[in-house]
């Protein structure tokens, strides 16, 4: 390429734009004239450009470390199919073979290569410094600079070592330094690391105006989950989770459930994630359910939501998650659950790491927790996090804080309080020290200070916990007091918390809202909350029931239990799938009595102009579905109901509930060969003569009638699974 063409030329001929972004010129043409650069700038804001575009129009080579092997791959895609030829961009990594990394090389050497991506890892081993030392090297890039922090959301030990292999390459060798999130001590640390004080620094805001933020209560979450997407059909989103557990759980309810999902964490081979990644750009799944593993560097800007099923680690990584929805600038909604739980659960995993990291993860959840349980507009908290103010006006109602109604409070003379006791006791104690001296808590840090004889202690007692952490967050957000994280989280006076104390004024601050209490439903009992019951429909499909019943010879019970047809009065299913989802039904039992039932629900809905929920969700899950189909298989196999329920690790009278509902969801399996080691011939015709006459399918009812001297209540269960797969099934 022409290196006197104009930037303008370069940008349009390469890349199709005829504009730059922000501050995309700026930062082109401090690399083009050889000043180290840093660049902080948001998701979706650009940055890849920033090294690109310098990388084409230099002379020899650029390197670019990236910390995804996917990243590079995407990337380097991209730049071949903008650039035209396979050459002109390559990586260096683990994955590639020798065949591949000595081309890798030879295009590189000859001078056709303008863009060189490597792993941090790949950077530091011998044969590849020697190889860098031996090309031009344009400049170096270092993409995700926040991994070189320990206070940054991805700390990497190897991405400390990248100065000392610069320096090594060769001298006077430019860096730019990229990331789209970094806190002021993160852009210390990474300046301080690089060895980049004198770098020109880059930061655009990090508001992102077209996202709407949402916190809730982890309460019903399963369900929660299922109705948004429902009622955001034909968009695609990503739900983020802490464990791979809980991603192939909710990836299998969502699928149960109609909505196209796919799994994406680290325990799937490289290839499975390669390819759930082109489903998800090519739109043939809607929605990805992964671990924080997905989405750096995917460009794909037409998500709609990200949804974080478990409270992220870090504000960091909460901010880069959420930044992957509305890249387009178009609707990006982030909802976020949150509960007790999931901190009590990122604290134990902090249990037995090394001091100094525990200290570090503890501040960094901190933040997330002080930020969920807050009523203050969420951007505005967001924002103060990576050192840029904001006004709430400004947030246009797009946080549900903004939205919601508030309770505020005159904060004036208790934040006096609070600041002249910070400045008295020479910022030397954490929020948590503080608040417990004015609600009066004494334990072993306060008497050890005496603060349990202070005259402020237990002054506020009365106010209550919420009072004191809503003041001291929003003193923090008013730039009155700073948190000093290097140090234990301790709180100090700014500027202007000492110009308040001399000037004081009257200032309103608005008191959290406690979230309710979370009740994180496990998957297995995520079945639809009951609504009110209809009684109407209720008996019109018990008089349905009893009709076909009578045509087949059979007792009702066996048609549908009593609590399917309580749930189809709640949620009104108007089509065999939607039957499908109801508890206890099952394919196999909707099949085959299901049609009229629908049909008379369908009429009774128009007729009454009834306002269907659509949130059904199935009773289900990865680990409890893969059970069933096992049990299924085992008794195929006619092996006996004891030993496979010790071979599953569970008690013979789980493994018969399990069976029961196998059985109840209209699944056909034969116990015969088990059931007639139990009980003779006799006593089994006796039983199914009882159940063929029965109104209704209790244990204990037919206990009474047959005898408990001559039946254990497992023989009657053992008889009842049998004769409602014969005849039900």
């Amino acid at each position: 390429m022409e290196i006197e063409k104009s930037l303008y030329d370069n940008l349009q001929s390469f890349f199709g734009f005829d504009a730059f972004k922000g501050d995309q010129e700026a930062i082109i043409t401090n690399i083009l004239n050889k000043k180290d650069t840093f660049v902080i700038m948001p998701t979706g804001g650009g940055k890849s450009i920033c090294y690109q575009l310098p990388a084409l129009m230099s002379e020899g080579t650029a390197i670019v470390i990236s910390p995804l092997i996917a990243l590079m791959k995407n990337q380097v895609d991209q730049l071949r199919a903008f650039g035209g030829t396979d050459s002109i961009a390559h990586f260096l990594n683990s994955s590639l073979t020798k065949g591949e990394i000595a081309r890798v090389k030879e295009d590189v050497t000859a001078g056709k290569t303008k863009l060189l991506y490597v792993a941090p890892e790949s950077l530091s081993k011998e044969d590849n410094v020697q190889f860098l030392r031996s090309i031009m090297v344009s400049f170096v890039a270092v993409d995700e600079a926040h991994c070189i922090s320990e206070w940054g959301h991805d700390f990497r030990p190897e991405y400390r070592k990248i100065r000392s292999i610069i320096n090594e390459i060769g001298d006077d060798i430019p860096i730019i330094a990229l990331t789209a999130t970094a806190t002021p001590k993160v852009q210390s640390d990474i300046r301080k690391n690089l060895q980049m004080n004198d770098a020109t620094l880059f930061k655009s805001s990090f508001n992102r105006s077209n996202l709407f933020y949402e916190v809730k209560s982890k309460k019903n979450v399963v369900k929660e989950i299922v109705k948004f997407i429902k009622n955001n059909a034909g968009k695609t989103g990503i739900i983020y989770c802490l464990s791979r557990k809980k991603v192939e759980e909710i990836a299998e309810v969502l699928n149960i459930n109609g909505i196209k999902a796919l799994p994406y964490h680290a325990g799937l081979d490289a290839k499975t994630r390669a390819e759930t990644q082109d489903k998800f750009l090519m739109e043939d799944v809607e929605v990805i359910v992964a671990t924080i593993a997905f989405g750096m560097g995917i460009d794909k800007p037409d998500v709609r939501y990200v949804i974080h099923h478990d409270i992220p680690k870090s504000m960091e990584g909460y901010y880069q998650e959420t930044g992957r929805a509305g890249r387009d600038g178009g609707e990006g909604v982030c909802l976020a659950f949150y509960s007790k739980k999931d901190v009590d659960k990122l604290t134990k995993f902090m249990k037995d790491k090394p001091v100094s990291e525990r200290e570090i993860g503890t501040q960094i959840l901190k933040e997330v927790i002080d930020y969920s349980e807050s009523s203050v507009c969420r951007r505005k908290q967001i924002l103060h996090y990576f050192g840029e103010k904001f006004d709430e006006t400004g947030c246009n109602n797009m946080c549900d804080n903004c939205r919601s109604a508030k309770t505020y409070f005159e904060a004036e003379g208790d934040l006096l309080k609070v600041l002249g006791f910070i400045k008295q006791e020479g910022n030397k104690f954490d929020d948590h020290h503080i608040i417990n001296v004015f609600l009066g808590q004494n334990n072993q840090p306060i008497s050890s200070y005496k603060h349990d004889t202070h005259n402020l202690f237990g002054y506020g007692k009365e106010l209550g916990l919420n009072y004191w952490n809503s003041l001291l967050r929003q003193a923090e957000l008013s730039d009155f007091i700073k948190k000093d994280i290097d140090h234990y989280g301790l709180l100090a006076l700014t500027e202007d918390g000492i110009k308040y104390i001399n000037n004081p004024y009257a200032i309103k601050y608005v008191l959290n809202r406690p979230l309710e209490n979370s009740d994180e439903d496990s998957i297995d009992d995520a079945g639809p909350s009951s609504g009110a019951l209809d009684t109407e429909l209720l008996k019109m499909l018990k008089d349905q029931r009893k009709k076909i019943a009578k045509q087949k010879s059979l007792p009702p019970f066996v048609i549908f239990q009593d609590p399917a047809l309580d749930e189809m009065c709640t949620h009104y299913p108007v089509t065999i799938d939607e039957l499908k989802q109801i508890h206890g039904v099952g394919s196999g039992k909707a099949i085959k009595f299901g049609a009229s039932f629908v049909e008379l629900i369908k009429n009774y809905v128009e007729e009454k102009g009834i306002d269907r929920a659509q949130d059904l969700v199935v009773k289900s899950t990865a680990n409890r579905s893969a059970l069933k189909v096992s049990i299924i298989q085992n008794i195929d196999r006619k092996i006996g109901l004891d030993d496979i329920a010790s071979s599953k690790g569970i008690s013979y009278e789980d493994l018969l509930k399990e069976v029961e509902s196998i059985v109840y969801s209209g699944t056909k399996i034969n116990i015969g060969y088990f059931v007639d080691e139990m009980i003779d011939q006799d006593r089994q015709d006796e039983v199914f003569d009882y159940f063929k006459s029965a109104e209704v399918d209790s244990i204990k009812l037919a206990l009474a009638e047959l005898g408990e001297e001559d039946y254990t209540y497992e023989d009657i269960q053992l008889m009842r699974i049998k004769f409602l797969s014969e005849l039900g099934n």
